[in-house]
């Protein structure tokens, strides 16, 4: 039998593993380092939840919210200089097409912005893209964005904001899905957004959001599922809608992230894939969202239910929308390594009563840097159009 003062040591070290394990996961989510995380964990009581709460109310009123404030001071301080410029650009037809509009304003029907590259320009392939993704609205078909917008990276959060704002502007898209946001991110989007209606999946830390366009899909219901055994606050949102006579069930999420999360990410994915083969056969159903999924993780769960299937490889597994995340051409996160990988995905499982949807075309967006330097986000979007 052991001894009382053998267990002692035993049970410290249990709790300095477990410290050290909360320390590991508090600093992947938040992406910072192990101090900071025993800072913060070690003041809420050792509380992943509280600890990850703490952090990001902190960080983001220094960061964003402090920042918009002062933004907004200046504008109204400075309107006669904003008219002026105003002014000059609508008699500069080369100005105001090139540069990126992100202007403070409380509210905008995102209709007529542009986004803007580095240079301030759009690329002649986002504007062909442009024009290709006006027609949706035109003949009846559904055009969705899904998009890890990294509301954790609080570098150029504003103007990545913007950015977001700009493409939302470009592609107008019915339907969007968005991951990582952050309260003060997706209170920037509801000021300027006012054509769409929105649903967020959490209030406190990050989470996830759906916004429908108004004008096109009318809002029925959501519900939030959470995930039984994350450790980073995941869960699934899934939103009700009719659009243009159909029924849609539309759903994001946000899996576990890192490598060493895989068997919770493939039970993240078997919730989500049960919950799409219970919704009605007349109701189709599209998800979409950052999975952080391997293809070999998909195969172990089984692969795919009957009836639905991964839109890029129904579409032909095109290369120039394989990887959403790819360090080699994405400058946003400094790694020392080159990681390109499929986690944005979107599956679809058409209504089997009435007109069943298919996939149309799929394309990245979100590859034209903004004028600070960096990208809208350290992930591609994913815009993607469907017909019936």
């Amino acid at each position: 039998m052991a001894s009382a003062a053998t267990d002692v040591p035993a049970a410290a070290d249990f709790l300095e593993e477990t410290r050290l394990q909360l320390c590991d996961e508090f600093a992947s989510i938040t992406g910072t380092d192990g101090a900071v995380a025993q800072c913060y964990l070690a003041e809420n009581d050792w509380d992943m939840e509280r600890a990850v709460n703490s952090y990001f109310e902190a960080d983001m009123e220094s960061a964003f919210d402090v920042q918009f404030v002062e933004e907004t001071r200046k504008e109204n301080d400075s309107t006669e200089a904003k008219r002026k410029t105003s002014v000059d650009s609508e008699n500069n037809p080369e100005t105001s097409k090139k540069r990126l509009k992100t202007e403070n304003t409380d509210c905008i029907d995102l209709t007529s912005e542009e986004p803007s590259s580095s240079g301030g320009a759009v690329s002649a392939e986002s504007k062909t893209d442009t024009q290709s993704a006006e027609q949706p609205e035109a003949d009846g078909k559904l055009s969705l964005l899904t998009w890890n917008v990294d509301g954790l990276d609080t570098l150029n959060l504003g103007e990545r904001a913007r950015g977001l704002c700009s493409y939302l502007a470009l592609y107008t898209p019915d339907v969007v899905f968005l991951q990582e946001l952050v309260p003060a991110y997706i209170q920037y989007i509801k000021k300027r957004a006012v054509s769409y209606t929105i649903i967020e999946g959490g209030e406190e830390g990050y989470f996830t959001g759906v916004m429908l366009k108004k004008s096109r899909v009318k809002f029925l219901k959501s519900e939030v599922t959470p995930y039984p055994m994350t450790q980073m606050m995941r869960n699934l949102l899934v939103v009700q809608v009719n659009f243009q006579g159909q029924e849609l069930c539309l759903m994001t999420s946000h899996f576990e992230s890192c490598k060493n999360q895989s068997e919770e990410r493939m039970n993240q994915l078997k919730l989500m894939f049960q919950k799409m083969r219970n919704v009605p056969e007349k109701t189709t159903v599209i998800f979409g969202g950052d999975t952080n999924l391997r293809d070999a993780e998909v195969a172990k769960v089984g692969g795919l239910p009957v009836g639905v299937c991964d839109v890029w490889e129904s579409l032909g597994k095109e290369e120039h929308c394989r990887y959403t995340w790819d360090t080699k051409a994405n400058s946003n996160k400094s790694v020392p390594y080159v990681s390109r990988c499929r986690f944005d995905r979107v599956y679809l499982r058409p209504s089997r009563l009435g007109p069943k949807m298919a996939a149309e075309r799929m394309l990245l967006v979100g590859q034209e840097k903004l004028d600070c330097g960096r990208y809208a986000s350290d992930h591609w979007g994913i815009y993607c159009t469907f017909h019936s």
